[in-house]
């Protein structure tokens, strides 16, 4: 083997660690680059869940918030309800008693005509009749008058 064959030989070998070291340091940085890539992406995903969390409460506040008042509307309704159906009692009560004063007020009425008819003085007598005589108290004279 001459000179120039032993150079070309080491060259080569340099060349070849030169391209090794090369490929080890490229992969290295790009080892370090993607584990700075997933550094990055694991503090963005904690601050994501660190927001998310504080949400979660704004919204659950939010919920029991909406629950309250949905209860609060219930609350209402059946307080209206049972005011309604007080009221459809009392109205019920009112038209039974109107109808028992009804029944009542006839009642006295007709008492009140039956005595008047069996009355002999009273407005219903032979002479306080329009066919009795004309001379008779009621007909318009002095006498037939009462206060």
């Amino acid at each position: 083997m001459d000179t120039t064959t032993i150079v070309w030989i080491v060259v080569a070998v340099v060349v070849v660690l030169l391209l090794v070291l090369i490929g080890t340091a490229l992969a290295r940085r790009s080892r370090a680059a993607e584990a700075h890539r997933r550094e990055e992406r694991r503090e963005e995903a904690s601050e994501l869940r660190r927001e998310a969390g504080h949400d979660r409460i704004a919204v659950q506040e939010h919920e029991a918030a909406a629950a309250k008042l949905d209860a609060e509307a219930r609350m209402s309704q059946a307080e209206a309800d049972r005011k309604a159906a007080e009221a459809a009692r009392l109205q019920e009560e009112a038209r039974t008693r109107d109808a028992r004063l009804d029944e009542r007020r006839a009642d006295v009425d007709e008492r009140l005509r039956r005595a008047d008819e069996l009355d002999p003085d009273g407005p219903h007598a032979p002479e306080h009749r329009a066919d009795g005589p004309p001379d008779a108290p009621g007909h318009g004279g002095e006498g037939g008058q009462r206060a």
